[in-house]
Parts: structure tokens; sequence; C-alpha cells
């Protein structure tokens, strides 16, 4: 207890000592269009730090009432494109916030009374620490004893994703870089919705509205997410890739040298748009955009349930063949979350032995991966070996669709296969079923 006595009474006296040091420095750097921030300098509103190209800039913002101010950094060129903010869920109630570096190389964002609105939150200490708004619009805190990075702002997105951002997480800390939507279109405090890396199977990226899934891009097939075929249209602008290392699996992207600015927002409702900036009209012209029909609510159709959006006189959903609805009733009243059940039972013993073979489903997004097994060393035809052995095993597909033909590495599902639909560009997904079902194919 005394313990924790002394390091809050610490905390108070450091808190103390640089508010009071603010006052000596005053207002000398006010105006100042710097893109760093070391020890003994502040950031007060109306100061700005801006980067060395002007791309972006930092300072103090109000997207709604006047009275609420937040620490943000926004596209320069656009200045409504926050693309980060510090004190999303602690505003300002008047403009006597103030930015500065502890003592230890943390950022604090100190109110008008000296306490600590947010902070960095960064373990060590750091005694020469200085704090710059890079060109990419990273905001990293740097040792300038060692030159390292000791903080950085893109380890804690906000609502929007840009480029050199990672979308994943650390296998190895649980670390996770994730998008939260704001509360609001005025009001950036954490919000329902958020959009992350699921990495149970292939990597895949997810957008949740509380505790409710709601969209999946599909797995990523080493060119695109596999429900995302119109990735490949932009390619030339954008770069897109999936890292796959021991302490990261993470989508980045990054923009082609000249391309124009880019940015992926996730929405207050979970919309996720990718956003390009016209420098000619000054608009935001919208390239992609997620959910984009009713195909894309997560698994509409149910377990072993195919969505077509060209298909309204079924309302868009139907079974997979060799499966028929498990409630006639509710598909006759439109409501296919339950799904569809085997009309044949499979042929298969515990010794490998099975008279049941694969039908292609052709050109769709692929299943949630989330109780499917991968390897990427395995050939397709050893996908189906190893497939066929498992009489778990209710449907494959490729890992990975760059070498052309049908593909390489293998994804196994086992259980159920749920959200599934046509896409343009899509895979094919084998699926297993009884003789006698593929008997009547023939």
């Amino acid at each position: 207890m005394e313990e924790a006595t002394t390091n809050i009474f610490h905390l108070g006296v450091v808190i103390f000592f640089f508010y009071a040091s603010l006052l000596s420095v005053g207002t000398s750097a006010a105006g100042v269009a710097s893109d760093t921030l070391s020890n003994g300098r502040n950031i007060t509103d109306g100061d700005t730090l801006v980067s060395a190209g002007g791309s972006f800039t930092l300072g103090f913002f109000s997207p709604g009432l006047p009275s609420r101010r937040y620490l943000g950094i926004w596209f320069s060129a656009s200045t409504d494109a926050v693309c980060w903010v510090a004190n999303r869920d602690s505003p300002l109630n008047d403009t006597t916030g103030v930015l500065v570096i502890d003592g230890t190389g943390g950022l604090l964002l100190l109110d008008g009374s000296g306490q600590a609105a947010w902070s960095s939150n960064r373990t060590g200490l750091f005694s020469s620490a200085a704090a710059q708004l890079l060109e990419s619009g990273n905001l990293v805190v740097r040792d300038q004893s060692g030159g390292g990075i000791i903080w950085q702002s893109f380890d804690h997105p906000s609502n929007t994703l840009i480029a050199g951002m990672r979308l994943g997480r650390n296998p190895r800390t649980g670390a996770e870089w994730s998008l939260t939507s704001w509360r609001a279109p005025d009001d950036p405090a954490t919000g329902d919705c958020r959009r992350v890396m699921d990495t149970k199977g292939l990597p895949d990226c997810v957008s949740w509205r509380g505790t409710a899934k709601k969209y999946r891009t599909g797995p990523w097939n080493g060119l695109w997410f596999s429900g995302v075929p119109e990735m490949s249209s932009y390619s030339s602008m954008f770069t897109n890739q999936v890292v796959v290392k021991p302490d990261e699996i993470a989508y980045v992207f990054d923009d082609a040298p000249g391309a124009p600015f880019s940015r992926l927002v996730l929405s207050e409702v979970g919309v996720i748009q990718r956003l390009v900036w016209d420098p000619s009209s000054k608009v935001w012209n919208t390239f992609a955009q997620a959910p984009r029909d009713v195909c894309d609510d997560y698994a509409k159709c149910g377990a072993f349930g195919l969505c077509n959006v060209n298909t309204a006189s079924t309302l868009f959903c139907t079974c997979i063949v060799g499966f028929s609805p498990v409630s006639p009733s509710q598909w006759s009243m439109r409501e296919a979350i339950g799904g569809c059940r085997r009309n044949s039972p499979l042929e298969c013993s515990n010794n490998g032995s099975t008279t049941d073979g694969f039908m292609a489903v052709r050109g769709v997004k692929l299943p949630d991966t989330d109780n499917a097994t991968v390897d990427m060393s395995a050939t397709l035809e050893q996908c189906r070996t190893r497939c066929s052995a498992n009489c778990s095993c209710v449907a494959y597909a490729a890992a990975d669709i760059r070498g052309g033909g049908g593909g390489s590495g293998c994804v196994m599902w086992t259980g159920e296969i749920v959200d599934v639909r046509y896409v343009d560009k899509g895979q094919d997904l084998y699926v297993r079923l009884a003789n006698s079902e593929l008997a009547l194919l023939r």
C-alpha cells in the first residue's frame, strides 16, 4: 500500500513539474510549423506539428461541440480526414490543453489544471526523447540517445487505416492492431464496431458490431481476400499484402509511387470504405465499400447455404447441391439463417475407407475458416486425399492462387461451412457428398 501511494505521489510530482515548466516556457513555440516536439517544448491549443512534406498535421480539433477538444492527426489537404485521435474517450472541455514529453520519454496530454487526459503509456525510462510527426502520418517517439522508436501512433489505430499501418495481431504477445469506429460522425469516442484480423485459419478481415460478426472479406489467397476480388483493380495504385511471421500476422497496404493518398475508414455503423483523395477536384472518391450487398451479411444463408446476389426471386439464398433446407417452413418465409442439411448421409469409416466424393462449387468466396486447418506446403491433390481420409472433413480448397491453375496449399473444413457466396473471380470450393448424390450429377 505504501509503495502504491509512493508511485502515485511520484506521478503527481512529474505531472506538476512538467505543467509548471510549461508556464515558464510559455508560448514561445506557438505557431511554429515544426514536425518535432522535443523536451522543453510543448504543443498548446492552436499550435501544430506538421510533417516534413506537409501531408499531415497534428493539433487540437473539435468535430462536434466546440467545448469538446481532441488531440489528433489529420490529412492536411482535407482537415475533416482525421486519421488518429489520442484522447478519443477523454475530451478536454476547453482550449487550455497542452501536449508535453515527460521526464521518462512518455507523451502527456494535460488539461488546464495539470491533470493527464491521455498518455502514451509506454514502459521504460528514457530521459532523452523527442516526438516527430512523420510524412507517413505516424507520430513516433524516439530515444535520442539510441535512435530507436519507443512508441508510435501506428500501433494504436482509431477508426482509420493508412499506408504502412497494420491490421492484425502479434501471436507471441497477443497485442492487436484493430480499428474501432467513432460513436457518431461528430464524436470520436469508441463506438460499437470493430475491424480485426481473424487468424484462426487463414488470415481474414472481420467486422464486428458488439458481439455479432457482421462481415468478413474471405480468407487471403495470396493476391486478395477471396471475397474482395476488386482489390486487383487498383493494384497499380496500392500494394496489398498479408504478412505472416512468428511475431506478426497482419494486413498492410502501401501507396505506389505517385499514387494519391488513400485511407480505409470504419464507419459508425460498421461499413468499411476505401477512400482515395483526388487532388485536382479536392474530393474523396470511394473505391470500395463493404458490406456492399445482402450477400455480404455474415452467414446470411446459414450452414451449407449459398448466396447469389443475382437471384432475388429466392431472396438470394439456395442450398449447395446435395443439401436441403433444415426448416422448409422457415425458408418459405424467406428466413434462411437456419441453413441446410445433407440429403444423404456420408459413407466413411474410421479406417479411412469411403465411397464419398467431392463436387466443385465454382467462383465463390471461401467459407469462414475458424473451423479449418491449413497446410501451405500441400498440393491441391494432397489436400483432396487428406480430406477424403478424414471423415470429419466436409470441404477443401486451395489456400494460395498465385501460381495459377487450381492453386496450391490446403484448407480443410470440418463440421459446417458458412458464409459462402458467389463473387467475380471467386475460387473453387470442393464439397464432400455421398456417392448417391454424386451419381445424380453424372
